[in-house]
């Protein structure tokens, strides 16, 4: 356990709000290891980094020395979080629950220590409460209280529909931390009424109430929307080396402090003196957003992955070399190997005419040679096809 200042800026960082800090800090004094909670409903199979945010703040207390919960929702992934939605969300069956777990299970474990994780599963406790035990959990709270929730004030206001099942699931979301006997919660910034719910039914039952950290929502690579696989904007955690890279390098300069902030190992310190000397003009911020690709697959992958991915998008996009798992076309000689032709039955393009501009452009070079003429066909042979920076395709041209 460090000293009391030490495990307070750990804890801190990133964080944007944090209930109580006078109470936290009594907690720390005490000497003895916290019981941290997370809860995740396993909703969806994959995880990107928007996901880790939190689980990097997971491994900041166990670095500290602190117990962590990793609490799959199997009881309340088939009720549905509410958590801002306009509409009731569809409850998930028990093996589509159970799937997604198994899957998560896999994917925390790397940034999770395993050997100082604890994975419960809500249903343990749960399914066990009878009629009499959700009467009990229902009267800790009044309908007045939750219709102070956004969402569901939002909807009611809207005359949308509010099934008495969305209300439970904070009630249930909040017995967690009763069972658990947790002495911090965390979750992101849309999650705050639900960890509230936790200290408040804490105190229900006679135990000494949670404190809480709120997470950011990471946003995506636009820069606007948090990260988020219906809008395109993410980095799975999963995907290969090379497409990680390539995401990462499409991440503004402004938004790769954030993501230094939010999900590298390195402090805050020289997170700040990369940052002062970028803006001196000593340090390129394209290095910066390299390094940091690179220990983030380092993470996910290993550094040998990670430094080839690195390797190969400076040969790719700097050096004008080629991609070491190009794609193969094969044609036949003829009408078939013109360069609108296989373009377009390559899916390289989605039409003949934008073929036809693209080559006019001087998008396409062949064998490293620009090539502007988009109807006479190729001879027999193998060529190298580059359109635009990031497309490569070799043609191979059978008699």
């Amino acid at each position: 356990m460090k000293d009391l200042e030490q495990q307070l800026a750990l804890i801190k960082r990133g964080v944007v709000e944090l209930i109580d800090e006078d109470e936290l800090k009594r907690k720390l004094e005490r000497g003895t290891p916290l019981r941290v909670k997370v809860g995740f409903d396993p909703t969806a199979p994959d995880l990107h980094l928007g996901h880790t945010v939190i689980m990097q703040k997971m491994r900041h207390f166990q670095q500290l020395g602190h117990t962590v919960v990793f609490l799959i929702g199997d009881f309340t992934g088939r009720i549905g979080d509410p958590s801002g939605r306009s509409e009731t969300r569809p409850p998930l069956t028990g093996e589509q629950v159970l799937a997604n777990a198994e899957t998560y299970k896999k994917q925390v474990f790397k940034i999770l220590d395993p050997e100082k994780t604890l994975v419960e599963f809500n249903s343990h406790w749960l399914s066990r409460l009878d009629a009499a035990g959700f009467i009990k959990l229902a009267s800790c709270y009044t309908v007045a209280r939750m219709m102070e929730r956004d969402d569901f004030e939002k909807r009611y206001r809207e005359k949308r529909p509010i099934s008495i099942h969305e209300f439970i699931y904070p009630l249930c979301q909040g017995y967690d931390s009763v069972s658990l006997h947790t002495d911090v919660e965390i979750g992101g910034t849309d999650q705050k009424f639900n960890l509230l719910m936790g200290r408040t039914l804490q105190g229900q039952y006679g135990q000494e109430a949670q404190c809480i950290l709120t997470m950011p929502l990471l946003e995506g690579l636009d820069g606007v929307r948090k990260m988020s696989k219906s809008y395109g904007n993410y980095i799975g955690i999963d995907e290969t080396p090379k497409e990680m890279f390539g995401k990462f390098m499409k991440i503004s300069d402004e938004l790769m402090w954030r993501y230094y902030e939010l999900l590298s190992e390195k402090s805050l310190e020289e997170i700040a003196g990369m940052k002062s000397r970028v803006e001196q003009g000593d340090l390129h911020p394209k290095t910066c957003k390299e390094n940091l690709a690179e220990e983030i697959i380092t993470r996910y992958h290993s550094q040998e992955a990670a430094q080839a991915a690195r390797q190969e998008f400076a040969s790719v996009f700097a050096s004008g070399g080629v991609p070491t798992d190009i794609e193969e076309w094969t044609c036949a000689y003829g009408e078939a190997s013109t360069p609108v032709a296989f373009l377009e039955a390559a899916g390289l393009v989605k039409s003949r005419s934008e073929a036809r501009r693209l080559i006019k452009s001087g998008s396409l070079t062949v064998n490293g040679t620009r090539c502007e003429d988009a109807q006479t066909p190729f001879a027999q042979g193998q060529y190298v096809i580059r359109l635009g920076k990031k497309r490569f395709l070799k043609v191979i041209v059978q008699a």
